[in-house]
């Protein structure tokens, strides 16, 4: 039986009462489930967890988003998309190299990162999201270090970009993964090291403290 608009169980009625769903809710839902996420860790991401840190009703989740499965994989490819942003930036940016080095060495992001990978061992759909992402990130991040190689004459026959970027992704992911974990020995050696050739390439540090603004 229809009802008539405005009619108590009619469905446009019904969505009003729960929020008025619209495009500004959705990101609240993600922001919500971001910073549940960020700390608490991803087992902390429920709907009724998310509804409550957006200050939304419960039903407004799965309205928005049908299974948990599809609100993982959105705030990801979200965060995903920002990074590949970043990264064309860290291109553009004066310093390059350093510009990569502060997005690799960035604790909040690699614990996303972190939380994301654990998660995906439970989820098949995100983890092959994941590996998209991840080879066209490989992708921007060798870009950025081909680049800053031929703008400072470094021979690649005897460094590629590509091993150079592999090194360089995997250092820091270590440094990061152990600070979070409470871990630091060697890490002052190794930050003095890689500063040490980013100076002789690059200078002393000088990029705009909101250059990923730009």
């Amino acid at each position: 039986m229809a009802h008539p608009a405005g009619a108590v169980g009619d469905p446009q009625t019904s969505a009003r009462r729960l929020g008025a769903p619209d495009a500004k809710n959705r990101t609240v839902l993600l922001d919500a489930a971001e910073r549940l996420m960020a700390e608490e860790g991803y087992a902390a991401v429920t709907s009724r967890r998310v509804a409550e840190q957006a200050g939304l009703k419960p039903q407004l989740v799965h309205y928005y988003f049908r299974t948990m499965d599809e609100l993982f994989l959105e705030l990801f490819g979200r965060r995903a998309e920002q990074m590949l942003h970043y990264h064309q930036l860290a291109l553009q940016a004066p310093q390059p190299l350093w510009a990569l080095w502060e997005l690799n060495t960035d604790p909040q992001g690699t614990g996303m990162t972190m939380e994301f990978v654990a998660l995906a061992n439970h989820r098949k759909t995100l983890r092959a999201e994941i590996a998209r992402y991840a080879e066209i990130h490989r992708t921007e991040q060798i870009k950025t270090i081909t680049a800053a190689m031929a703008r400072y004459d470094v021979p690649f026959d005897e460094f590629s970009p590509t091993v150079l970027m592999v090194l360089m992704t995997g250092a820091t992911q270590v440094l990061v993964q152990e600070q979070l974990l409470g871990v630091t020995a060697g890490h002052d050696e190794t930050l003095r090291f890689a500063e040490k050739w980013l100076t002789f390439l690059e200078g002393p540090r000088q990029l705009d403290p909101n250059w990923r603004n730009g």
